[in-house]
């Protein structure tokens, strides 16, 4: 059986050379190793894993389905920017989901106005009929990828130190794709709160790698 290349469109937009500059930004990921609240890729999969399941991860995984079945895309947008828990965080949304909507504007010639980048996805997902659950599972592997990336930047983690990371959050994403599959804007919350103090520390962090 020949595979659906709606697939392979979506590891095309949630590919680190998809051009929407996430080697740029850390979640907070740099201001929580310069406190020393990760040193190791033990503690680096924890952190992520509570991001995934308890933080942004999941908020992003709502998002994406909502904007997904919606209408118009402007009310979950609202909802994802008031829910930034810092600057930077919504910047950091903001400026991605600019760029993704540019390149896939330009590539496949759909109507996609500048949203917060997991609306940006849900939106463009719909309009061009790809696989919501494939997306958020992408997404939110992407996602820690990015994050994992990062840390081999900021700490002694090592390339095969961060693939085993990556490697046992893996099923983590598929989990959280499938629980917040029928989740609605009302379900969003965040229990990862040092996550969030660390994305509002990075604002003032100096010298500093990342633009979060």
């Amino acid at each position: 059986m020949p595979t659906d290349p709606r697939l392979l469109t979506l590891t095309q937009w949630l590919s680190p050379s998809y051009p929407i500059g996430s080697f740029a930004f850390s979640h907070g990921l740099e201001a929580a190793i310069a406190e020393g609240w990760i040193t190791d890729a033990d503690t680096l999969q924890t952190w992520l894993a509570g991001v995934l399941t308890q933080g942004s991860g999941r908020s992003d995984a709502i998002l994406i389905w909502t904007a997904y079945r919606a209408d118009t895309p402007d009310t979950v947008n609202q909802i994802a920017e008031a829910f930034s828990p810092s600057a930077e965080r919504r910047r950091e949304a903001q400026r991605q989901g600019a760029a993704f909507a540019r390149a896939t504007c330009d590539v496949w010639g759909i109507d996609l106005p500048d949203l917060m980048l997991p609306v940006a996805l849900g939106r463009a997902a719909k309009l061009v009929d790809l696989d919501p659950g494939d997306l958020v599972a992408l997404y939110l592997h992407s996602f820690a990828s990015n994050l994992t990336q990062a840390a081999q930047r900021l700490m002694p983690l090592g390339q095969t130190g961060a693939q085993c990371v990556l490697h046992h959050l893996t099923p983590v994403c598929a989990q959280i794709a499938h629980d917040t599959e029928h989740s609605t804007l009302d379900d969003i919350h965040s229990n990862a709160f040092l996550s969030d103090i660390a994305a509002m520390r990075h604002e003032g962090l100096e010298p500093r790698l990342f633009q979060s």
